[in-house]
């Protein structure tokens, strides 16, 4: 049975990041008055995706064959957040409408982009057919590759980056002046676990052994959800590896307003950041998982997520790659920062957001799966949706409870991601000398 729901009930919210400061905004905005929410880290969390320089915004209307349920669902989560990227006041500043160009170095490759995300779609896109192409796309002296046997594709509406650490913590800053509590240190706001009564969730359990008792729990503590709740299989912990090349002061002014240059197998790179002058490259591959025994699912290993500032240096091997392509000039560069990027994916790669089934005062509200933090302005309010019951039909269906996906899952599985190895990568089988040793700046 479903509990009462009114704007004076204690709502906690399980996660500081993107989803969980996205979901304290829309429910104080929406009137609730006793919001709080839990996180081991200050925002911006040290391990939390969103806590980066800049995001992917990418955003097509659907058009033909391709309208299947997940396609149309997550059309109109990012449609959603678009809108809220370009109007809403909190997060307006952090959007940058640059464009986008998607790219790929192989025939298959090639022939899979244009299948699936130019077909598809109803945006303006342009060919880029040779190397002289995608160097015109941004100014003389930043793409000085040769982009051997690249092909590519720029929609220059609707399209771009954001800044996600600052829009993160303009909703955070924004929330709680509403009034929301954050309680964000460690052991104060690190959850253990949840607490159980009769069945159903009534809070959680903190490091300080506090109990923090609501007549609602949201959980949308990303990777982290799964060491709190079985998921029945539903999550697998990922991550991703970054690293920063610094730029000088004249070279971030040529690398200004550019638009967001990806490769499906190879990578992609965003304009420095303006305030450290670091230019960022992602090497693109299915990921890497941390299996371990886990004694919260005994005689099972599971993804287990770490943090860590730096990359094994097969990593920074494919990010050199990708440079050497497209800007051979930065491919020998130091890196100044690098960082594993943690996120949580489902088995279908769409986003869990439902009321538990056994325990109905809870919300789960995780699964980013790779395309969470692009939906911050509006993803709090699909969860405020879902707290009340009211969720569209076209989205509840798609975001549901759902285990039955899961049945005999295969964790190595790619979820359709390319490049590097073409197979799921596990850090436990990165030795010690095999990562980067980057210095701490300061």
């Amino acid at each position: 049975m479903t509990p009462s729901l009114n704007h004076t009930s204690t709502i906690l919210i399980i996660g500081a990041g993107t989803w969980g400061c996205s979901t304290a905004l829309h429910l104080v905005r929406r009137g609730y008055k006793n919001v709080t929410v839990l996180d081991p880290h200050p925002v911006p969390s040290p391990i939390a995706a969103g806590n980066d320089v800049n995001k992917i915004m990418e955003h097509k209307e659907l058009k033909g064959p391709h309208t299947d349920a997940k396609s149309v669902a997550f059309a109109i989560c990012t449609r959603a957040a678009l809108n809220g990227w370009m109007n809403d006041p909190v997060f307006k500043p952090y959007f940058h409408e640059t464009g986008f160009i998607v790219s790929g170095s192989t025939s298959e490759l090639i022939q899979h982009i244009k299948e699936e995300e130019i077909d598809s779609s109803e945006g303006d896109f342009v060919a880029l057919e040779t190397a002289d192409d995608f160097r015109k796309t941004m100014p003389p002296g930043v793409l000085t590759g040769d982009f051997p046997g690249w092909k590519g594709w720029l929609n220059q509406k609707r399209a771009g980056w954001i800044h996600a650490r600052k829009a993160m913590v303009s909703a955070y800053a924004e929330a709680q002046r509403l009034g929301v509590k954050f309680i964000t240190s460690t052991p104060h706001g690190d959850v253990v676990s949840l607490v159980y009564e009769a069945g159903d969730v009534v809070g959680a359990r903190t490091a300080d052994d506090v109990v923090h008792r609501a007549d609602h729990t949201i959980l949308a503590a990303g990777a982290g959800s799964d060491r709190l709740l079985d998921f029945k299989k539903q999550l697998r912990p990922t991550a991703w590896t970054l690293s920063h090349i610094r730029m000088t002061p004249e070279e971030s002014k040529l690398y200004r307003n550019l638009p967001v240059l990806f490769n499906i197998a190879k990578g992609f790179f965003m304009e420095p950041d303006e305030d450290r002058h670091e230019l960022k490259i992602c090497d693109e591959h299915p990921g890497y998982c941390n299996f371990m025994e886990d004694s919260k699912y005994p005689g099972e290993k599971r993804s287990i997520p770490f943090a860590k500032e730096q990359i094994p240096l097969e990593a920074e091997a494919r990010a050199r790659d990708f440079l050497r392509d497209t800007m051979p000039h930065l491919a020998e560069r130091p890196f100044v920062f690098a960082r594993i990027c943690w996120d949580a994916d489902t088995p279908d790669r769409a986003f869990l957001i439902d009321r538990h089934p056994d325990h109905p005062s809870l919300i789960v509200a995780v699964g980013g799966s790779g395309n969470g933090a692009m939906q911050m302005p509006t993803i709090g309010g699909f969860i405020s949706d879902a707290l009340e019951g009211k969720l569209q039909t076209e989205l509840r269906d798609v975001v549901r409870w759902r285990p039955e996906t899961a049945v005999d899952r295969d964790w190595q599985s790619t979820q359709n991601r390319f490049g590097g190895p073409n197979k799921l990568m596990d850090f436990q089988n990165v030795k010690k000398d095999e990562w980067t040793e980057i210095p701490k700046r300061d």
